[in-house]
This record gives C-alpha cells, sequence and structure tokens, in this order.
C-alpha cells in the first residue's frame, strides 16, 4: 500500500517532464516584408510659451496682445478623476501657440461647478503675447 503514492508520484512527475517542449527553430516565412511607409519630415516643435503671472514682469518688454486665451480640464462625472488646474493650464498654453503668442499673461485659474457637460470644470483664463526680445 506505501508503494502506490510512492508510484504515483514517480509517474506524475515523469509526466510532466514528457510535457516540457525544447525551443523550436524559428522558421523563416515565405510571406512578403510589409511595405514600409516613408516617413514624414518633422517639423519643428513650436517654442515654448511662457506664462507670466505678474504683470510687473513684462514692464519694459515690448509685446503684442494677440487676445484672450483658455484652456480647461473637465470632470465629466462623480466618478471621474478631479479636475487638474495644471492640465487647464497647459491647454491654455497650447491654445496660445495656435494664435502665434510666445508668451500668456495668465489671469486667473479656478475650479468651477456647473459647467454644461462637466461635473466640476478647472478653467485658466489669460491674454496671449507676442513678446519681441530687445
Amino acid at each position: 500500500m506505501r508503494a502506490l503514492p510512492i508510484c504515483l508520484l514517480a509517474l506524475m512527475l515523469s509526466g510532466c517532464s514528457i510535457l516540457s517542449r525544447s525551443p523550436v527553430e524559428p522558421t523563416q516565412s515565405t510571406a512578403t516584408a510589409p511595405k514600409t511607409e516613408p516617413t514624414r519630415p518633422r517639423t519643428p516643435r513650436a517654442a515654448p510659451v511662457k506664462i507670466y503671472t505678474n504683470a510687473e514682469d513684462l514692464v519694459g518688454k515690448p509685446f503684442r496682445d494677440l487676445g484672450e486665451v483658455s484652456g480647461d480640464s473637465c470632470q465629466m462625472s462623480n466618478q471621474d478623476s478631479p479636475p487638474n488646474i495644471p492640465t487647464a493650464r497647459k491647454r491654455m498654453q497650447i491654445n496660445a501657440s495656435k494664435m502665434k503668442a510666445n508668451a500668456v499673461l495668465l489671469h486667473k485659474c479656478e475650479i468651477t461647478s456647473g459647467a454644461p457637460g462637466c461635473y466640476r470644470q478647472a478653467v485658466c483664463v489669460g491674454s496671449a503675447l507676442k513678446v519681441n526680445a530687445k
């Protein structure tokens, strides 16, 4: 009776070693290689848009006001991640760069409730500026 468990254990161990396979050498496919698309020339990245939080920092620098610019971050429902002011600020910079601005004078950033389509929303508003180097 004692020999039966030992024989079953030996049988199970030898059965597992039969199932393991040695690595198979890769075979070469006869299918044609997919054609690679020619790469597009990369467009140069726009210069980063600098954020000024204080209007006094612009004293003595020639600049042109290009208009108001804003960015937002939306929390669609109560279960979504909360709105993010750094994201709203970054989107404001992106929108300013689309206006060919190289700076933004930040007026305010706030989190509001009840915006259409958003449970809560972070909004940053500023003026897009084209600051000329001296």
